[in-house]
């Protein structure tokens, strides 16, 4: 059944646009909005604003068309993030994989966030971002400081990236073009 499912999508692909929803999220200073700048620029800019609340952005790469909910890191913003999380194709949470320091709270907010019962079965892409960094945390660490591996019901994928360098950028806009819409699991 899942051959016959991946072949009628990528058939589709061949056809027709593709367009997916996103909820980027994580703590204040993880780089969601230099991610999501990198992503529709290719282009890294050093004087990046703070999100307040969020940011809606609209990004075409090829024939998928991203649709960005790029939301406030503090924690006054927090709690929003479920409301914006309910009906996308994929939760992209991002953590500075170098600030040792917030991976506890940063896996707090994120085990929080799935827990809310209108988020059950929506995909889970974890960035560790700023993997240019000395002492930046490898994929597997990011899984273990995360505690992904006790995430169930749901695709978990995790990558090390850095938006300033563009490494791996590459590696997650194919997973994420590659993205079943409405992935529910």
């Amino acid at each position: 059944m899942k051959f016959w499912s991946r072949l009628v999508n990528w058939l589709r692909s061949l056809f027709w646009n593709q367009e997916l929803e996103l909820s980027i999220v994580g703590l204040q200073s993880a780089g969601k909005t230099t991610f999501v700048n990198v992503l529709a620029t290719s282009e890294f800019d050093e004087d990046t604003i703070p999100t307040i609340g969020f940011n809606r952005r609209h990004i075409r790469k090829g024939r998928v068309e991203l649709r960005l909910w790029d939301l406030g890191g503090q924690p006054k913003f927090r709690e929003s993030w479920e409301k914006y999380c309910r009906d996308v194709d994929c939760i992209v949470f991002i953590v500075d994989s170098a600030d040792h320091g917030n991976l506890e709270v940063a896996s707090a907010q994120l085990h929080k966030l799935l827990s809310w019962p209108s988020l059950q079965g929506i995909g889970l892409l974890v960035l560790g971002n700023k993997n240019d960094l000395d002492g930046a945390l490898n994929e597997e660490e990011l899984i273990s400081a995360l505690n992904l591996q006790s995430i169930t019901g749901r695709t978990v994928a995790c990558y090390s990236v850095s938006a300033k360098n563009q490494n791996n950028i590459d590696v997650v806009l194919r997973y994420l073009t590659n993205l079943p819409k409405k992935q529910r699991t």
